[in-house]
């Protein structure tokens, strides 16, 4: 075999292909983690596996002509998964920053485009003959696509795009809300999943100006490079998917899913002073906080109490979210421990993990904040009265 069958941006795509196989596959066996955080991954996957093969039988020629000689059904159904793959991302985000994540009624709206897309697909190829087929394929060029193709295209890559956008307002909830239901902060890494969710919205922001660019080429006579566009955005997306397969499954072990709350019926409650009361004991008398890992959720069971009810109350009453409401009751710990006789050269580390701090990082912030020096500045301005 003398001949060549594909160039090296296609073999970027083919190993494109094969990772996200190789790694859908690998997540649906897992039986660790989040399981349905892991479908979601796997369907993704399997789209960003789907996208490349759209690629390589409509414009590899080689692969194109091996395609219409074994079926020409196989032509425009891999493309129905640009439809969906951002919409499986934007599940996949919320079923891992949300433990109490199900689907709505409203969800389905994400999936009306992939279905008016089949349905555009099976009145204009599909439900054709095979010989109507065979001449649209084999005598296709992009330039002779029709207006009304292009404009769908791009509609298509505003939506893949406005599904990334949702993906980072998500995200930006769950930071906004991690407060409310966690004290200790510092092992929740949102990094990896920035990246990832930032990585693929630029993908789909580079592929809004490639479709621009072939419109502009094709219908205006402005000159755009968008098929080295394209290339930019074949390469990014194995990176990303290696990437994803290098870092996702490690830190999603430490990403801690919240309760998403109902804002509205926080709101219209009011707060009970008996809980706040014995709240209040409890804190004082129990001291839960001396606990490194206490959560929202913990501290309700303790406490006998709907962890929402327990958030209101902080939020409202306490005028602070669970993080700072946790984390006061441990500065006031360590400013005792500190003032202390005994403590007088017991390490600022010691006190720090006898005050139910597990991070240094947090410790000294937090302490600062509240008292207005650090805490090594706090003994030695109090060291005279031990």
């Amino acid at each position: 075999m003398n001949s060549v069958l594909f160039n090296t941006h296609d073999i970027a795509l083919l190993i494109t292909i094969y990772v996200c196989l190789l790694f859908a596959f690998f997540l649906l066996i897992l039986k660790k983690g989040n399981t349905r955080s892991n479908r979601f991954l796997a369907l993704f996957l399997f789209c960003y596996a789907a996208i490349p093969v759209d690629t390589l039988i409509n414009f590899g020629e080689a692969f194109r002509q091996y395609t219409i000689d074994l079926s020409a059904n196989l032509f425009y159904i891999f493309g129905s998964a640009y439809w969906l793959e951002s919409v499986f991302l934007l599940f996949y985000v919320r079923s891992l920053i949300y433990k109490n994540f199900r689907f709505k009624k409203t969800d389905i709206l994400y999936l009306i485009p992939f279905l008016l897309y089949l349905i555009y697909e099976a009145n204009n190829f599909y439900f054709l003959d095979y010989e109507s087929k065979l001449s649209i394929l084999n005598g296709y060029h992009l330039e002779s696509e029709p207006g009304y193709t292009f404009a769908l295209n791009l509609f298509r890559e505003c939506f893949r795009t406005f599904c990334g956008v949702l993906c980072l307002v998500e995200l930006r909830r769950y930071q906004a809300q991690i407060k409310n239901q966690f004290a200790d902060i510092e092992e929740i890494d949102l990094t990896w999943l920035k990246v990832l969710v930032v990585g693929f919205l630029i993908i789909h922001i580079l592929a809004i100006l490639v479709t621009v660019g072939y419109i502009s080429t094709i219908e205006l006579s402005l000159y755009i490079n968008y098929r080295a566009l394209g290339l930019i955005s074949n390469y990014a997306v194995l990176f990303l998917i290696s990437f994803l397969i290098f870092f996702s499954l490690n830190y999603s072990t430490v990403f801690k899913g919240i309760a998403k709350e109902n804002s509205k019926s926080i709101d219209k409650a009011d707060v009970n002073l008996e809980q706040v009361a014995a709240i209040t004991k409890y804190m004082e008398e129990q001291k839960p906080f001396l606990n490194h890992l206490l959560t929202l959720d913990n501290l309700a069971k303790q406490l006998h109490l709907p962890a929402r009810n327990l958030s209101q109350v902080i939020n409202r009453h306490f005028k602070c979210n669970f993080f700072e409401f946790i984390n006061g009751y441990r500065i006031a710990e360590s400013k005792r421990l500190l003032l202390a006789q005994k403590n007088r050269k017991t390490t600022m580390l010691e006190i720090m993990d006898n005050s139910g701090f597990n991070s240094k990082a947090t410790f000294n912030t937090f302490f600062k904040k509240i008292v207005g020096k650090t805490p090594t500045q706090f003994r030695k301005d109090n060291i005279e009265s031990l």
